[in-house]
Formats: C-alpha cells, structure tokens, sequence
C-alpha cells in the first residue's frame, strides 16, 4: 500500500521551538526541540535546520504555529510579543529552502486544532482555548471553525484584567498575559520574595501544607486569569474552555482559589489533552488539509498569474490586491524599469520600449531562477510585444501553468487616469501625447485567452475576496471554473 502523506509541524515558542515529523492521522513520528530566542534571524535558521533533520520524501507539506497576530489567509506575521517573526517572510523562506508547501497560523489555534481533532476537544463544537507559556495565546472555535475576524481574532492573552496593570508586549497595559502567564508567575513568585528555582510544583506543595505565602501567589496568578476566562465566556458562550500550553494544567488546578462566581457565566474549564504536543499535532495536521494552491507544489512546474491590461487600466492596483491575499511574490513590469530610468535619466519612446523588453526579460529569468512550484503575479501589458516572445519567455523559465486577470477601463476613464499621473511618471514614460493613442489602444485591446481568465471592469469596486477565491479554484484545478465576470 502506497505511504500516506505526512507533514512537519512547528511550534514557535518563547522558551522552546519544538518540531516533529507527524503522520495523516497525527502520530508523532519524530520530534526536536531547540531553545527559542529573541532575535527571528536566528529563530528562523533554527527551524529551518530542525525541518532539514525531520524531512523526507514522504512529507507533503509544513505548518508552523507562530505566537502574536497572524494572517493565516495571506500567510503573513503581523506582530509577536516575547518571539517576533512580522520581520521576516517566514513561510516564503522556508517554502525556498524545502520546495514544500508551508502554512503560518497562530500557535494557539494550531494547538486547539489539534485538541478538536485528538484532545480535550472531542466532540465539542464551541470551544476557547487559552495557552499558558512565556505569554498567553488564545483561540475561539464556533461551529468547529476557527474565528479569525479581519486578520487575527482569539487573541485571549490580551483581554485586559487591569487597566492599570503591568505595560504588555502588545503596548497596552493590564492583559492578562502580563498577570497569568508562565513569565508573570515569575514576577507573582520574586515579589514575594522568594527564589527563581521554586516551581510551580513546589508552591502548590506549600499549599497543601498551609503555606499562605504560597496560596497567596497562586491566587494572584490564577485569579486575573480566572477574570478572562468569564469575559471569554460571557462574549462566546462556549461548551468548553480549554487550558493548554506548557503550565495549562497547573493553572487549571489553581483556579481552584479563584472559582467562578457569576452564575451567568458558568462553563466547564478543562485541561487540554495533549499537553506540550498540541502545537506540533495542530500544525501538521493543519498542512496537510489546506488547499494545496495556497502554497508551493513540489516537482510541478512553476506557474504565473497574468496580470493583463493596458497603462492605466488598473492591473498594478488588482496586482497588489491580489500579492496581499495570496501571500506571492509580485513582479511588475514598471518596477523592474523605473530603477533604470532613474539611473539613467530620461530618454526617448524607443529607448523606453528597449528598456521594457530588457525589464519583460529580467522578470521571466528571475522566475526561472526561483523553486520549482513557485507562483508568481506578473503585472504588465502583454500586447506590447508579439504573442510568441511571451511564449518563449514562459517556455525558457519553466512556466506551464497560467492564468489570466484582465483589468480594463473605457478609453476616456484611462485617458484621465493617464492625465492625472503624468507629473508623478519619470521622464522617459510617454507624456501627454501619448493619450489619444491610449484611447485609440483601449478599442481594440484584448486579453491573451491563455488559459483561464477573469474579467475585472476597473471602474466598479474590486472584489479582491472573489479574485482569491477563483485563484485558490483553477490553480487547485478545477476545470469547471473557467471565467468570472466581475462586472457588476
């Protein structure tokens, strides 16, 4: 029987970065650990050398479980607290260095993934979750759906317990990370002034043997958290909240000096099941059940989304739309050009047509240098040349797989459009004669019909979530998705 896929799941942390490679169903098979650290650069370099130790033939994708705000949709860090990784383009690097398909999400959604599928969190459909390390993550599930709002909803550990608190990596004061996390049981623990090497372990000891000093630290601990847990459940009325992360039991048995109070805000508060592994569990299993046009495909040929359209016509704007959503890389032709133009200051229509062919030829080489399974958005006018030199451009760099966006405008709209920007356009551009041309080009103008196409009238609201939408279909290859009309 053939082998079923497996991925790699990574769980970033502010103490540990843990790894393991991890089967279909979620067995660990192998797992690593590093220590963490401050500096992403290095952070990166550390995961990157766990994946290279964990990879095989048989692993068809990564998912990696970053702390702070993350877009999962475009893949992208926004910001982190004790690790911050927004400074670095995590899943393109690591998707460059494996040729494997990466997804980013928030750690703690990662791990409540995992519990919903293995852990505490069968058979509920309602769940929050609060992790417990350095800091606090949080995750809300509603319907068996991870909440994400805009970007980054479930943000937990940032609920604010005391608006007059300790000052939070998020810039606020008072969240109940500053209060409740692993990092503030330290604070909790040298205020009363005892050692760093008393655990955790050791104050419920204490406890048990009528220590006040040491009920007095787990109360302070478990109290602020106790606070959010009811504002949790008082906004989402969940079946279950969970405790998970490295200290979710402990905080869990210390909430027994702070019990709930209000009888409108009752709801069971359990262990999360898998402890430390929920991370890894979460994140592979995550991997291998995302749509596979997301991310790169290994041994297929590299692929290109056409962003096709006369000057003006909009496509620089629908191009950067689109790199935003999707998370790939853009080339424009214009931005390959201008350095140029600058360098060299103004010329001449035919030397900038020279300049343009010159920038056509740089874009398709830079994409035939990049992995194979890359996809790249490539923003020009694809009638200023013969059809065969496009053809021979994508041939040269690899490139099999196209789609087309065509944006256009009626000639009297991009004739202004042009008007407007010429003082912003380097010298060397065509100026303001060229306008009655570009009326003239955008009658006959049409799009190159290589493959599937869709349609954008630039004059109407862009639906950017539709482009993605239709992207993630054809490029999974849905042959029953061919053309979209976003005229409205």
């Amino acid at each position: 029987m053939p082998q079923k896929p497996m991925a790699i799941g990574i769980d970033i942390g502010g103490t540990n970065l843990r790894a393991a490679r991890i089967s279909g169903s979620g067995e660990i098979l192998e797992r690593l650990s590093e220590k963490s650290a401050p500096d992403p650069e290095l952070v990166l370099g550390r995961v990157a050398d766990m994946v290279r130790l964990l990879d095989t033939p048989d692993v068809a994708a990564i998912g990696v479980g970053v702390p702070g705000r993350v877009d999962a949709r475009r893949g992208a860090v926004l910001s982190g607290g004790y690790v911050n990784l927004a400074s670095v383009a995590l899943a393109q690097r690591l998707e460059s260095t494996t040729g494997k398909p990466v997804i980013v999400d928030n750690d703690c959604n990662m791990a409540l993934a995992a519990e919903m599928a293995l852990g505490a969190g069968q058979g509920h459909d309602n769940i929050a979750m609060f992790t417990i390390g350095t800091g606090i993550g949080g995750a809300v599930v509603q319907n068996r759906r991870i909440m994400r709002g805009r970007a980054t909803a479930g943000q937990l550990g940032h609920i604010t317990v005391d608006v007059n608190g300790e000052l939070c990596a998020c810039g606020r004061r008072g969240c109940v990370e500053t209060t409740s996390s692993g990092t503030a049981l330290g604070r909790h623990i040298a205020r009363a002034g005892l050692g760093p090497e008393v655990s955790v372990d050791q104050l419920f000891a204490r406890d048990a043997a009528g220590d006040i000093q040491a009920r007095g630290i787990l109360a302070a601990w478990a109290k602020p958290l106790r606070a959010a847990i009811d504002t949790t459940v008082a906004l989402f009325d969940p079946d279950l909240v969970l405790l998970g992360g490295g200290l979710g039991r402990a905080a869990h048995k210390a909430l027994g000096h702070a019990p709930a109070l209000a009888p409108w805000y009752q709801c069971p508060v359990a262990p999360a099941g898998l402890g430390d592994d929920a991370g890894v569990i979460g994140a592979s299993l995550q991997a291998l059940s995302a749509p596979a046009s997301l991310s790169v495909q290994p041994g297929r040929a590299r692929r290109a989304v056409l962003v096709n359209g006369i000057p003006a016509s909009g496509k620089s704007t629908v191009s950067r739309g689109i790199a935003d959503r999707m998370g790939w890389p853009l080339l424009a032709l214009d931005t390959v050009k201008n350095p140029f133009l600058e360098v060299l200051g103004g010329a001449d229509r035919e030397f900038n047509r020279t300049l343009g062919r010159a920038s056509y030829q740089a874009i398709w080489s830079l994409v035939g240098d990049a992995p194979a399974g890359s996809t790249f958005i490539v923003d020009a006018w694809f009638g200023f040349q013969p059809r065969q030199a496009l053809e021979d451009h994508l041939r040269n760099a690899g490139v099999e797989d196209t789609v087309e966006i065509w944006c256009h405008a009626p000639g009297e709209v991009l004739a202004e459009r042009y008007g407007a920007r010429l003082g912003q356009r380097l010298p060397g551009h065509p100026g303001a004669a060229y306008i009655p041309e570009l009326i003239e080009l955008a009658k006959r103008a049409e799009p190159l019909r290589r493959g599937p196409l869709f349609d954008v009238d630039t004059t109407q609201p862009i639906d950017f979530d539709a482009i993605a939408a239709w992207l993630r279909a054809t490029l999974a290859g849905d042959a029953s998705v061919n053309s979209i009309n976003n005229r409205r």
